[in-house]
């Protein structure tokens, strides 16, 4: 039974299949005529790699090390890609022009809320400590 080998062009297809425009401008779309047109930022990675081979004749190496033996192949490979598409917006186009609206991260504010507090509470604190010791 022949086993297929691996051919990494084919994972390569599939990657640029995948980062494509299509998935940083989303499909526009009109509503009372309004057209919207969503974007996100993409970021991504591929890699892939692939062996073959015969192994050779028997070397001829010290007694008892473990030689290698003819007519055998090796075969072998694997890949991979990644993606993480994140939303950033939409332009939308009306009868006064193009506007940019951007996507809120609520996640990211609540986050920098919590650091400007902390930031905050960490120097009342400094401050009430070097005031107690004066």
């Amino acid at each position: 039974m022949a086993v297929p080998h691996f051919d990494p062009a084919s994972l390569t297809n599939a990657a640029n299949d995948t980062f494509t425009v299509r998935r940083v401008f989303g499909e526009a779309y009109e509503r009372n005529g309004t057209l919207v047109i969503p974007v996100a930022r993409l970021w991504g990675g591929t890699g892939s790699g692939s062996g073959g081979g015969e192994m050779g004749v028997p070397s001829a190496g010290a007694a008892g090390e473990n030689a290698r033996t003819g007519g055998q192949e090796g075969h072998g490979g694997g890949g991979g890609y990644g993606v993480h598409v994140k939303a950033v917006g939409v332009f939308v186009v009306d009868e006064t022009g193009a506007h940019w609206q951007p996507a809120l991260d609520l996640n990211r504010v609540i986050l920098g809320g919590q650091v400007v507090l902390a930031a905050v509470l960490g120097t009342f604190a400094l401050a009430w400590a070097v005031k107690r010791r004066h």
